[in-house]
Order: structure tokens, then C-alpha cells, then sequence
């Protein structure tokens, strides 16, 4: 059951001209009262037909307009109207019930408490078998305005329990991290314009599309101006940003004037607080080593940054930081992906949106290393290889997987069923991915008696997933790989058991394919020649005792017979 509380409104008469009319598309049967304030000589026009619905109107207005009277400040702001809508599965509700309902949601609300015998004036109209509308005055019988603040989350849990009570349909509570529904008002005017999305989300879209690109709110800002964005900052005496709103080009009000929209009202987490948190969190400082080690390109970097995701979900403000830049992250390669994949990862990152924020607050610069992977795609000018690319929309599938766990085991129902679908999205993009790959592989597999010695090697390293791995239509894919890693150097067992670690194969619905992208990713390079690497330490050691001893004028280091003053090489 859903309560939709609307923006408060000044015409009770109109709204009432609504209720009882056809409707739209002559939906409306039967408009009548099923509850209300006082239902003893409360004039109906769906009952009585001499009843009209100014009558209606003076009756529920009579408290807002003795206000107006006596004080010098007229209130205008003073209809409440709450559709409450049953799901197209429940059963059939009578008007006995129906009522019921609605007494414990104008309860709930603030308009009328139980035993308040001085509350608002209200009515319920039923104008369809599945669905009421509320509507009520704000003004109390003496005078005062009722206390309204957070009415909206109260009939939600008001909701919850009479489902409960019903036997209708159970939807899950809500945690206050939701974005605001589209207003009926805004539908229309898309509608109108021939817009596929209202102002708010086309907004959203925009803004999120942005992050990537910058790494400061002021960046942000300037950002969303070149694409054509109309932003209007909100800056202090000193200059400081304190706060942004953003328009949408051709949406203007009745006088041709641009309408804004503020951050937080476009989504919960682009307030420019939340903002700034992400975007201008504390950068670890890199040890000069981890550059000079960095894969080469932004794929290959943003699949390693993926491949440590698991190990920051151990505290709760590091893995809500980290879900929110693997959004980013999405967001970001649906950006630089091939053409045909775009459409499912836009999907997938406008899904994602909704389990990118809970109520955990988070320790953004715990997620420097995947916000910084998001960052390096959108600036890269040129789009991954196939194998990059099948291998980084694998990683992502994984990383939403344990997103949902995380997620299912904090009870975030909503984040849960909205990493739930971004994971439909990512693993169709991901297929389509790996078709030409997996072709292209399996045409040039090994021969019979390499096959054999693999296999054996899958009996070795992962004998719980032996079978299904070899009997997986990928397994002539997965021979070509281990071969071509072999031949680089590398220990196709050893492969196996650090791939099957990474990513447990259990769940996995092709456990051959899993490993495949796997694979390619952590043997793209030779293995490292063993002397070669001794040798550099070796040349580290000596360096460091040249640095020790600046002045070779004064001859060598003489060595004690314990051997404490000679540098030590590690073999």
C-alpha cells in the first residue's frame, strides 16, 4: 500500500471538482465519502444530490477561513491531499475498510489524533475499487496549524503495519535515503515538452555523468556549465561555495524565467556537502614504487583496484565509501565502452544510483583507489581492447555481487533489490563483451594432449569445481588461456588456485568463463625473470651503503669479523 503526501495546495474546491469528476480518461466510479471528521451532516454530492461541492468545500474550510478572519496573515498553503493506493494484487476492499484505513492514516500524519477532538477537518473520497484520496484542511479547530514534519515517514510505517493487518501486500519499509518521486505536475509538463525524463532526473543523470570528470565541487560546477547545464552557485561574503542548484535548458516557469532545482532536492547524496566528501576526500600519498608498478592502461588499473574491494567491506563506513565510487565506476565505463554495451551499463549505473548511499556515512578516502580508477577511464581518449574490456565488466559483476551481500546483510532492502538489478544489466553487458573473445579463443585451442595435462591441472588446483568447469562450453576458451599463460611463463595450476581465491566459483553461473577473464587479467605480462629481479636488489643495497658512505676518499668500510659494517643481499 502506498500513501503519496502531495505539496500542499490552496483550493479545496478545485481538488474536490477533481475527486468527483470523470477524471482523466473517465476513470472515476462512483465518487463518494468513506470517512471524515465528522460524517453527521457533512454534506456528500456523490450521496445526496442536492449536496454540492462548494458546500463540501465551505464545510472543510470553515476552520482556515475563521483564521483568516482574526488574524492579519491570510494562510493559503492549507490543503493536504494523501492518495492511498492498494497493489493491483491485493483483494478487494470494502468501504467499511476502506475507512478504517483512512482514520489510521490522517492518525499517523498529525491531521487528526486519536481523542483529538479539536483536529483538522477531513474526508475520504473513493472514486476506483483500489485506491482513496484524503484531503484534508490544515487548520484545527482552534485555529493552530498541525504538526506535519516527517508526516510522510509516519504514514509510511502506518502503511507497513496495515498490510500486515490486512493481509495485503508487504512492501519494504523505507530508510530515508530515497530520492523524491516525480510530482504529477512534472510528468505532465515532460510529457508536454516530449521529454523522456522530468527536469529532476534528467538533472541526476547529468550530474552523476559528471563526477568522473572532476575532483572538486567547483569543478563539478564549471563541468555541468560547458555541457549546458544552467547552475546558479550559492556562495558566502568570502567567496566560499555553500551550496549549488542546476537547471535544465528549456525548462522555464510561466513568466520565461529559468527554473532550479537545489542538489539535495535533485538526489539525497548531490547535496554539495556530500559532494565535496567524495570528491575532495584526502588523497593517500603513493609510494614512488606503486607508480612505476601501475598497470599501463586505465582498464587493466580499474580491474586491480576491483580486485581489492572485498577486503575494504570489513568496516561499514570504508564499504559504503567503496560502493559509492564503484557507481562512479560504472558511471564511468558506461561512458568509455563500445557503442553496442552503452545501453545496459547507462541502465546499470542509473539503477545503481539508489544502492550507492545508505544511512552509514562514509570514509571516503578509504575508496581513493577505485574513485581514482573511475577518474583515469573518463579521461582516457581511447576505448579498452576486448579482453580488457570483458575482463573489467566481469570484475564489476563480481564487485556488484558482493555490493548485494554487503547490502542484504545490513538489511538495506532497497539498496539490495537496486544492486539487484544493476547486476542483470552488467552481467547482459558483460556477454555481449565476451562473445567475439570467447570465439576468438576457442578457435585456436591447444592440442589434445595440452588439453589433457590442463585439465588435470583444473582436478588439482580446484577439484570441488573440476566438473563444471570442464564440461562448461567456455572450457576450449579457458585451454587457449592457460596455453598462452604457460607460454609467458606462468604456472597454469598456480593460475587456477589464485583465480578460484579471487573469485569464489560456487555461485558462479559459468565458473570457465569467470576464470577465463580472470586469467587473461593477472597473466597479460610475462612472469618476472628471477636473476633480473635479484640483480636490481642487488644494485637497491649498494646504492643505499654508497649513500651511507658519501666519502670513498676515506676508503672502504672495513668489516668487522662479525660482518656488521657489509650490506646484506637477500637471495
Amino acid at each position: 500500500m502506498i500513501a503519496a503526501i502531495k505539496p500542499a495546495g490552496s483550493n479545496t474546491r478545485g481538488l474536490l471538482a477533481y475527486l468527483y469528476g470523470p477524471g482523466r480518461h473517465d476513470e472515476h466510479l462512483d465518487p463518494h465519502v468513506v470517512a471524515g471528521f465528522a460524517m453527521l451532516g457533512m454534506p456528500d454530492p456523490g450521496r445526496d444530490e442536492n449536496a454540492t461541492l462548494t458546500q463540501l468545500a465551505r464545510h472543510l474550510d470553515a476552520p482556515v477561513q475563521l483564521r483568516n478572519s482574526e488574524f492579519g496573515k491570510k494562510v493559503t498553503d492549507h490543503v493536504w491531499h494523501c492518495p492511498v493506493r492498494a497493489a493491483p494484487t491485493d483483494r478487494h476492499l470494502s468501504d467499511t475498510e476502506w475507512a478504517e484505513i483512512a482514520q489510521r492514516i490522517v492518525e499517523a500524519a498529525g491531521i487528526a489524533p486519536a481523542g483529538d477532538d479539536l483536529a483538522c477537518r477531513w474526508i475520504a473520497v473513493r472514486h476506483a475499487d483500489d485506491h482513496i484520496h484524503i484531503l484534508a484542511t490544515t487548520v484545527r479547530e482552534d485555529g493552530r496549524r498541525p504538526k506535519l514534519h516527517d508526516s510522510g515517514h509516519r504514514v509510511g510505517d502506518a502503511c507497513r503495519e496495515i498490510e500486515k493487518d490486512y493481509g495485503l501486500r508487504r512492501l519494504r519499509k523505507g530508510d530515508r535515503t530515497a530520492g523524491r518521486r516525480p510530482t504529477q505536475a512534472e510528468m505532465h509538463k515532460a510529457e508536454r515538452l516530449g521529454w523522456e525524463q522530468t527536469s529532476r532526473e534528467w538533472l541526476q543523470d547529468r550530474i552523476r555523468a559528471a563526477i568522473p570528470h572532476t575532483s572538486s565541487a567547483e569543478e563539478l560546477l564549471a563541468y555541468l556549465e560547458a555541457d549546458g547545464i544552467a547552475v546558479k552557485p550559492r556562495r558566502g561574503p568570502s567567496g566560499d561555495l555553500l551550496g549549488y542548484s542546476a537547471g535544465r535548458p528549456g525548462d522555464l516557469d510561466k513568466d520565461g524565467e529559468q527554473i532550479f532545482h537545489p542538489g539535495g532536492k535533485i538526489a539525497p547524496d548531490l547535496t554539495l556537502p556530500k559532494l565535496k566528501a567524495r570528491l575532495e576526500a584526502d588523497q593517500p600519498e603513493e609510494h614512488p614504487t606503486a607508480r612505476r608498478d601501475r598497470p599501463a592502461t586505465p582498464w587493466h588499473r580499474a580491474t586491480d583496484a576491483l580486485d581489492t574491494l572485498h577486503t575494504g567491506l570489513a568496516d561499514d563506513t570504508h564499504a559504503q565509501a567503496h560502493i559509492a565510487a564503484l557507481g562512479e565506476l560504472i558511471e564511468a565505463t558506461a561512458q568509455k565502452a563500445s557503442t553496442h554495451l552503452q545501453a545496459e551499463l547507462r541502465s546499470a549505473s542509473r539503477v545503481f544510483a539508489r544502492a550507492q548511499r545508505s544511512q552509514i556515512r562514509a570514509e571516503n578516502q578509504a575508496a581513493h583507489a577505485l574513485r581514482a580508477a573511475a577518474r583515469d577511464i573518463a579521461h582516457t581518449a581511447t576505448g579498452p581492447d576486448g579482453s580488457a574490456l570483458a575482463a573489467l565488466l566481469t570484475a564489476l559483476v563480481w564487485a556488484t555481487v558482493i555490493a548485494t551481500r554487503w547490502h542484504e546483510a545490513k538489511h538495506h532492502a532497497h539498496q539490495a533489490d537496486a544492486a539487484r538489478q544493476t547486476l542483470h544489466h552488467l552481467q547482459t553487458a558483460a556477454d555481449h563483451a565476451l562473445a567475439p573473445v570467447l570465439d576468438s579463443l576457442a578457435a585456436r585451442q591447444p592440442k589434445e594432449q595440452m588439453r589433457q595435462t590442463l585439465a588435470h591441472d583444473v582436478h588439482t588446483a580446484v577439484p570441488d569445481h573440476a566438473n563444471r568447469i570442464l564440461t562448461d562450453p567456455t572450457w576450449p576458451a579457458l585451454t587457449t588461456v592457460l596455453a598462452d599463460a604457460e607460454a609467458r611463463g606462468h604456472q597454469p595450476h598456480q593460475l587456477l588456485k589464485e583465480a578460484a581465491a579471487q573469485r569464489e566459483l560456487t555461485t558462479a553461473r559459468k565458473p570457465a568463463r569467470v576464470l577465463i577473464t580472470r586469467i587473461q587479467h593477472t597473466s597479460r605480462n610475462p612472469t618476472p625473470n628471477s636473476r633480473a629481479a635479484a640483480a636490481r636488489r642487488r644494485t637497491t643495497v649498494f646504492a643505499q651503503a654508497a649513500a651511507q658512505n658519501p666519502h670513498p676518499s676515506q676508503g672502504p668500510v672495513k668489516a668487522s669479523a662479525s660482518g656488521a659494517h657489509q650490506p646484506h643481499l637477500r637471495r
